[in-house]
């Protein structure tokens, strides 16, 4: 009888990290950071609830730190076997842990704790990574597999079934990780699977809908040309990986159709521009659209007035550029990064725009300005918020409701059960909800240290 033990993203979006017991083989499916309040991230410095030891592979479903930032942990704590991932996966891998050490170190040093990983163990770690390609079988043993499926949510990402071989009997366990949202995505479609006996889905986004892609693009170029009459300074919180992509790839669109003006863009984040660099390594994961226009020469990631700013001297000097501007800069939920800064300098003006297109998690500064906060505090500063917030859904990596369901849908044979994660309570019970009334198939909200017999 296979158990599966659920570690993280039970009723919040991050920390994922599911555990697969069968015959005698346990095989850990993601192993995230906990991400959000000061709780949650408190559980990164607790003992791992298994036996890192005793885990004899690691099945990453994409490079987020909420499902790989506690893998360093779990090899300095003993794991000696295989990690499995995507060849996108393992590079961004290598620069996600990079980047989020020095910010966790730092928030080490303001709570007196030990930082959670150094420099080196990001290099150990990385000699345990083996590349799988999409729909490549992987046996784990005689009657274990695995395939990779292409989850649409950033370059490399994943969807990962596992089946299990009992004579002649199969039983098959889907892990959704992340799935993609197809609204504005430069990449290849999130693929659809016809049978599963057990599938775990996410549901950040499992209470609401989208905007369709097009209607991103207009609301970029009012809110561009708005910024422009009124002289005003544009500011987008974006994550390094896929949104910030996104984003370069319609500004590019918007201005080689002269839609906006080539006004001053700036890409202000070191690791956005490290990523980037991967992204044009991997053009073969692009959707067909944007593989023709790369084949027509066109280079989706420049255009007139972007420039990218890595470094610390090339970032002040944005302040000497008079608006109108366009600052893209993380962190996407203002929880760190350069971001911090632009807002310090912009948000008390009214003639300036912050636009939000990331998901904003609970507890973070993000969330309190999309949710109204009329003054914040950064960096021991109290700052009025004047600036106009807004917000695109569509550019969410994250399928909606509609996107989790028709997924669902896709499957033929009943399915046994649906474990609803990595979501908050409210849409995680409202997609659960869903499922019953629209598929009558039972859908559990499983809690944290749950153990499910399959």
């Amino acid at each position: 009888m296979a158990k599966l033990h659920f570690f993280g993203g039970t009723r919040i979006v991050s920390g994922s990290c599911y555990l697969l017991e069968a015959e005698d083989k346990k095989i850990l499916i993601d192993c995230g950071l906990f991400q959000g309040p000061r709780e949650f991230e408190k559980k990164n410095y607790e003992p791992f609830p298994f036996n890192p030891k005793e885990i004899d592979s690691v099945i990453i479903t994409h490079s987020h730190l909420d499902h790989i930032g506690r893998l360093p942990m779990l090899v300095k704590a003993g794991f000696g076997g295989k990690i499995f991932a995507t060849p996108p996966t393992i590079e961004f891998t290598h620069l996600m842990l990079e980047d989020s050490k020095k910010v966790l170190a730092e928030k080490a040093r303001h709570a007196d704790a030990i930082p959670l990983f150094y420099e080196g163990e990001i290099d150990e770690l990385m000699k345990f990574f083996v590349p799988v390609k999409y729909h490549e079988k992987v046996n784990i043993s005689d009657n274990i597999s695995f395939e990779f499926y292409e989850a649409g949510h950033i370059l490399g990402s994943a969807f990962v079934k596992i089946t299990l071989s009992e004579g002649k009997n199969k039983k098959t366990i889907v892990f959704s990780g992340d799935l993609g949202s197809s609204t504005v995505s430069i990449l290849r479609p999130l693929e659809k699977i016809n049978q599963a006996d057990y599938v775990l889905i996410e549901s950040a986004y499992g209470d609401r809908l989208h905007e369709r892609g097009s209607q991103a693009k207009d609301i970029i170029e009012d809110t561009i040309e708005e910024t422009i009459t009124n002289g005003g300074t544009l500011m987008i919180p974006s994550f390094a990986m896929e949104r910030a992509q996104q984003l370069i790839y319609h500004l590019n669109e918007l201005v080689e159709n002269k839609r906006i003006p080539a006004v001053p863009v700036f890409i202000d984040s070191p690791l956005t521009s490290e990523i980037t660099r991967v992204y044009e390594k991997f053009t073969n994961y692009f959707n067909d659209e944007v593989q023709d226009l790369i084949k027509k020469g066109d280079d989706i990631f420049k255009f007139p007035g972007l420039k990218f700013t890595p470094t610390i001297k090339e970032s002040k000097e944005i302040n000497n550029v008079h608006p109108p501007k366009v600052i893209i800069a993380g962190s996407g939920m203002s929880q760190g990064g350069r971001i911090l800064h632009h807002e310090m300098r912009y948000l008390s003006d009214s003639r300036n725009t912050l636009l939000m297109v990331t998901y904003q998690a609970q507890g973070t500064l993000g969330r309190r300005i999309f949710e109204g906060a009329k003054e914040i505090e950064i960096l021991d500063q109290k700052i009025p918020v004047k600036a106009k917030i807004k917000s695109i859904g569509s550019y969410s990596a994250h399928a909606d409701q509609k996107g989790l369901i028709d997924w669902l849908g896709a499957i033929r044979k009943p399915v046994k059960k649906i474990f609803v994660v990595q979501g908050e309570e409210k849409p995680a019970l409202a997609l659960a909800q869903k499922i019953r009334d629209e598929m009558g198939t039972e859908a559990e909200m499983p809690k944290m240290g749950q153990v499910v017999e399959l």
